[in-house]
């Protein structure tokens, strides 16, 4: 039976899609902490813009974790190597960047808080590019694609170990846990959307928590 167009397409963007996401963002934050690490820290002049718990380290400390995280996770980023957990940390390191330097300091509106979605500041913020690296990374939370290091250690685990069978009760936990990461961030900027991800996240592993209850009471 031939194989329909759509599934090879499919396969094709499993591979290319993800790689290439990896790739252009390894090469934005690799260029962003190659300036820093050659520049001077200018952290200083935002001394009180930084959110807790940033905001109780020193302007040279921040400086030096903002550095090395863009470096670093730049080369794990192309390699496809710990990519969730990187594609996190980035998101996190970009959304405090943009808490601090590229959101308004005010807004009355969606509509004046949009006239900040630019590169340039005319005086509403320019978050437009963080904004887009932040939408870039959300893919990669599900993985680095097979063209990675990453893909590669999967594929030699799942051929070498069975998966156990609790794993196909894991979903809602993940979705919960994953909710709440997000949400975490997010209220920096939109306080009442990241609560909202929050509490959606927690109701969700309440009710995870229940099922398992009742799952263990039934095989009682």
């Amino acid at each position: 039976m031939p194989i329909p167009l759509t599934t090879r397409l499919d396969t094709v963007g499993h591979w290319l899609a993800p790689l290439g996401l990896r790739a252009i963002l390894a090469w934005e934050f690799f260029e962003s902490g190659r300036e820093k690490l050659l520049g001077q820290n200018w952290f200083d002049q935002l001394a009180g813009q930084f959110p807790p718990p940033f905001s109780l380290l020193s302007a040279n400390l921040n400086w030096t974790l903002a550095t090395w995280l863009e470096l670093l996770g730049a080369v794990a980023l192309l390699l496809g190597l710990g990519t969730r957990f990187v594609a996190y940390a980035l998101i996190v390191l970009t959304v405090v960047a943009t808490y601090a330097v590229h959101w308004p300091t005010e807004w009355a509106s969606l509509a004046e808080l949009w006239q900040g979605y630019a590169v340039t500041d005319k005086g509403y913020g320019n978050f437009k590019l963080p904004l887009l690296y932040v939408l870039m990374l959300l893919p990669l939370l599900r993985g680095a694609g097979p063209l990675s290091l990453d893909g590669l250690l999967m594929h030699r685990w799942t051929h070498g170990n069975a998966l156990p069978a609790a794993a196909n009760h894991a979903g809602h936990a993940v979705w919960s846990a994953v909710l709440i990461l997000l949400g975490l961030p997010l209220a920096l900027l939109l306080p009442w959307a990241g609560s909202a991800l929050i509490v959606i996240g927690i109701a969700l592993a309440a009710l995870c928590r229940a099922s398992a209850r009742a799952r263990a009471r039934a095989g009682a």
